[in-house]
């Protein structure tokens, strides 16, 4: 099926992802089966979205919910979000949400046995794990001694997708595609890949990407989501530039509070020399000097 030639949207940003995998449950199930590590025989069939009451809602400043949130056949949880920066609460946030989507399964007087997994999944368009080329992140309870004894509950995925590389991946072809759409398709995107377009799903998403979908009411909050990350990008580099200059300056002045220091010890040293070539004892070379008697004895030895 061959395109319209149009504009697209990014699918990273927040109106764009929420109108493909928040509106529709196929495109959603298929992003999930693509990514997630599930055995193929507890593969997601079917897949319905929470109700707004039964939305985990994570602390963030804008106190948003998250971008996906649904459950399927087996009555599993799925929690995704889409996130264009890495920082440190991000892990602690999602894994917050899945943890409150996990216990509110359970009503009061219900068995523990009636609760079903919950699965996090964060896609980010950022790198947190610089000391490895590992872009494809899975955590999940296990025992430290025999890891292949795990605890069924919560399970946590991040997908980095800066280091995503299709060719090293052995997983399904469709998490290829999918991971490869969210990370090449954006406003500068003039050809589509035939790959996408020979994928039912993949050619939904891309006709859901494109700017002739959304209403001028749209496009004004896609703008904005995208002026307001500018401006978030720009007061952590103006901070952390505000932050090299002050520690250039502490060092600096630490410099010469330490040579300063270093100058007052020479002179001492110096001063207790001199008297102790005219004779005079230690107690006194100290009183002058503001040694320990030790460190002038320590001199006197040198100056033999």
């Amino acid at each position: 099926m061959a395109l319209k030639p149009a504009r697209f949207l990014d699918p990273k940003s927040d109106i764009v992802f929420k109108k493909i995998f928040g509106n529709h449950p196929d495109l959603a199930k298929s992003l999930l089966n693509g990514i997630l590590p599930l055995p193929d025989d507890r593969r997601i069939e079917t897949l319905e979205y929470l109700a707004p009451e039964q939305t985990p809602r994570i602390p963030t400043m804008k106190n948003t919910i998250v971008d996906v949130k649904c459950t399927d056949q087996y009555g599993r949880v799925f929690i995704v979000e889409m996130q264009m920066q890495w920082s440190e609460n991000f892990s602690k946030r999602l894994l917050f949400g899945a943890s409150k989507a996990y216990v509110e399964q359970l009503d009061k007087g219900e068995d523990y046995g009636s609760l079903c997994p919950v699965y996090g999944v964060g896609i980010l368009n950022d790198t947190f794990d610089k000391e490895s080329d590992d872009w494809f992140h899975h955590y999940r309870t296990v025992n430290i001694q025999k890891t292949e004894r795990v605890l069924e509950g919560l399970e946590l995925v991040f997908i980095e997708l800066p280091k995503f590389k299709p060719q090293t991946w052995v997983q399904r072809k469709m998490g290829v595609l999918w991971l490869r759409f969210l990370r090449e398709i954006n406003e500068k995107t003039q050809d589509v890949d035939a790959a996408f377009l020979e994928q039912p799903d993949l050619s939904k998403a891309l006709e859901l990407s494109q700017e002739s979908s959304y209403t001028k009411g749209e496009l004004a909050a896609y703008d904005k989501y995208w002026d307001a990350l500018s401006v978030e990008k720009t007061f952590k580099v103006d901070s952390f530039n505000a932050g090299i200059k002050e520690g250039i300056k502490e060092g600096i002045k630490e410099g010469i509070q330490e040579g300063i220091e270093k100058g007052r010890e020479k002179e001492k040293k110096e001063i207790a020399k001199s008297c102790i070539s005219h004779g005079l004892d230690d107690a006194t070379i100290s009183g002058i000097t503001g040694l320990s008697k030790d460190e002038v004895e320590a001199i006197r030895k040198e100056s033999v």
